[in-house]
């Protein structure tokens, strides 16, 4: 299943207009390209972390990587974390925290599904559950300028869901999702309007 480079970003506008992370509706590899933010959380982001009994780690993509991973068990009640394309947001209450991501880079994350799924732009690390959790699959990422492929992994969706994968800025890509028996196929971007949340992977 292909869906049209116009149709995918008409969607994200949509999407984008009424939405800011995706909400609840329902162990993995990290395929990624590129390095880490620098570090220091500071002071408001590690109190906040702190009343939910998180231990801050030294960067931001550090607490992306560790609360993905987290057992939806174990998320904490009350704490939105929403990726941006330039920032993680972190938010309890009144009180919000804005916490940098390298500009070179581009964290999306995808789940996909075989028939429940849900609305999403930015993806949120404490609310957004997919349909396949702790599901094995070969994901392929293509840059569409120059056919380079910058992802050929077997990867585990974690938990909620969804796996990750970390890219450069500012591409067209192709994404092929294949489960051995089914598989998708979908042209996603990693540009400033671009969605860090993808739910329309649909395998058929």
């Amino acid at each position: 299943m292909r869906l049209s480079k116009s149709a995918a970003s008409l969607a994200a506008l949509t999407l984008l207009l009424s939405l800011t992370a995706c909400t609840a509706t329902g162990g993995a590899d990290d395929a990624s390209v590129g390095t880490g933010a620098s570090a220091g959380l500071g002071a408001e982001a590690d109190a906040l972390l702190a009343s939910y009994d998180i231990q801050a780690p030294a960067s931001a993509t550090e607490l992306i990587d560790q609360l993905q991973a987290q057992p939806l068990a174990e998320r904490p009640d009350g704490l939105m974390a929403s990726v941006r394309v330039d920032e993680l947001l972190l938010s309890s209450g009144d009180g919000e925290v804005s916490l940098p991501l390298p500009e070179d880079e581009f964290r999306l994350s995808i789940a996909p599904y075989l028939t429940d799924t849900h609305e999403c732009f930015y993806h949120s690390l404490t609310t957004c559950v997919g349909e396949l959790g702790n599901t094995d699959l070969h994901v392929t990422i293509t840059d569409d300028a120059n056919a380079q492929v910058l992802v050929d992994s077997d990867i585990t969706t974690f938990e909620n869901g969804f796996f990750d994968v970390t890219l450069p800025t500012g591409l067209d890509i192709t994404v092929i999702i294949d489960d051995g028996e089914r598989s998708v196929e979908l042209p996603l971007g990693t540009r400033a309007e671009d969605p860090t949340c993808v739910t329309t992977a649909q395998l058929s």
